[in-house]
């Protein structure tokens, strides 16, 4: 039967699909957002084909580097993990592994995953089970539950992956039951080199037609969850070789920093294992944020109290509170403290332009910044002036650079996850310490989109 959804291509040009799906598409985004037909609507650009990205003000980044958001939140489901989601389903359903009329599929989530898995799969007529840690904002819950999909919660928080593995381990042993593995399955990765790597390439050039920049992106910040997101760093790399990655994690769990762990509540992100599809030895440098700094940050962002305090005692503009207000959930944040700290690191100025995400928005979080409220009282005009200042005077510390021996570092951290527990080789394992590894898994963008095209014919 034909496979609906667009190609890679078209993801990231939504201008070259059909005219009147296009058209039907973006209707039905606030008409029926159920519809099948939202799934051309996964793009990082809006029905004019403008990107969705927002240049944060210096006022309280306190850099002079220019600091860009791409924002996830016009995605279906609110979120860009959609994207990842879709590309992981299209790939197995194109290459014959996954049947809606015989597999039920698990997406094996802490996330954002497992809500655009709920969506995806559900419009492209799967069963799907979302296999997420009881710990998780009592929104995401809703939400899954709402596209029509099974929920399997597993003990502890956003660190707690294993026991997610663990979950999916039982559920396999059923011969009609799929798992959907965002941390391993580069239909993810392929998904962000390819779509959101190559926005933020053209990105750089609108930018400068507005003087912003001088149109090159100089640095690239993302948390790292599944660590697709961080894939469009490879990207950005092949067209600026000087061009610095950013791995960004919890200072309560650094896996990567110094082989650390534990929990944290910067949900998305930060899950105490190196994924199969990060490309590490491609990677500049590891900083680590605090949750509680991420959190504080997101209520000065979304309440009034900090509205209020940014516009008067701060000059940040009010256009600019007001969509920022809109945009952010907590790893955006961490992405935004992350770009800031990358900047005063690598002593960047007005020409430069860093570039990071805002995967979801406040949306997932009331019921997080309620407890917050309750733990630490209701944000006055003080607080806020002391909230806006997590910002303006992040530090330099908590990083560590990515040279020769701590990218093998963290390359060898995947055997514990993978070798061990996953059932991967080690000759597969070393084989992604070449380069040309990840630049066959980057080609084979084309050949999918081909299949693709024909399969919809």
């Amino acid at each position: 039967m034909p496979i609906l959804g667009p190609t890679f291509e078209e993801m990231l040009h939504p201008d070259k699909i059909a005219p009147e799906i296009r058209k039907r598409a973006i209707q039905m985004k606030t008409q029926d957002p159920l519809d099948p037909i939202n799934l051309f609507n996964i793009t990082w650009r809006n029905a004019d084909n403008q990107i969705y990205y927002f240049v944060m003000p210096k006022q309280l980044t306190g850099v002079d580097a220019n600091i860009v958001v791409l924002y996830g939140k016009d995605f279906p489901t609110g979120a860009h993990k959609v994207g990842a989601a879709y590309s992981v389903l299209v790939e197995k359903e194109l290459f014959g592994e996954v049947d809606p009329r015989q597999h039920t599929l698990v997406w094996p989530s802490t996330g954002n995953y497992g809500i655009g898995g709920a969506w995806v799969g559900c419009r492209m007529g799967f069963n799907s089970i979302v296999v997420l840690p009881e710990g998780m904002s009592k929104e995401r819950f809703k939400q899954i539950e709402s596209y029509g999909a099974r929920i399997i919660k597993t003990p502890g928080s956003e660190s707690n992956v294993k026991e997610i593995y663990d979950e999916t381990h039982r559920l396999r042993q059923d011969p009609n039951i799929r798992i959907l593995n965002q941390f391993e399955v580069m239909g993810n990765y392929r998904f962000h080199y390819h779509v959101t790597g190559n926005t933020i390439v053209e990105l750089a050039d609108v930018l400068k037609k507005q003087g912003i920049g001088n149109g090159k992106i100089a640095a690239y910040t993302s948390a790292m969850g599944s660590a697709g997101t961080i894939a469009a760093g490879d990207r950005l790399k092949q067209c600026w070789p000087d061009h610095k990655i950013v791995g960004l994690e919890p200072i309560q769990c650094p896996t990567l920093y110094n082989n650390g762990y534990g929990s944290h509540d910067i949900q998305g992100i930060g899950d105490k294992h190196v994924t199969w599809i990060h490309n590490v030895m491609n990677q500049d440098a590891i900083m680590c944020l605090d949750d509680i700094e991420c959190k504080k940050g997101l209520q000065l962002l979304t309440e009034e109290a900090g509205w209020n305090t940014m516009v008067k005692r701060f000059g940040v503009p009010q256009a600019a509170v007001e969509k920022m207000a809109t945009l952010f959930g907590i790893s955006g944040v961490c992405n935004v403290l992350g770009a800031i700290k990358t900047a005063k690191f690598y002593g960047m100025g007005a020409q430069d332009t860093i570039v990071t995400i805002c995967t979801d928005n406040i949306d997932r979080y009331h019921s997080v910044m309620g407890e917050m409220t309750e733990r630490f009282g209701k944000m006055d005009e003080a607080e806020a002036t002391a909230r806006a200042h997590i910002f303006m005077d992040q530090k330099t510390d908590w990083i560590r650079e990515g040279t020769t021996d701590t990218r093998r570092q963290w390359h060898n951290l995947k055997y514990f996850s993978w070798v061990e527990q996953q059932g991967k080789t080690v000759e597969e394992l070393n084989a992604q310490l070449n380069p040309e590894w990840w630049q066959k898994e980057q080609t084979k963008v084309t050949e999918i989109d081909k299949i693709l095209a024909a399969a919809r014919s």
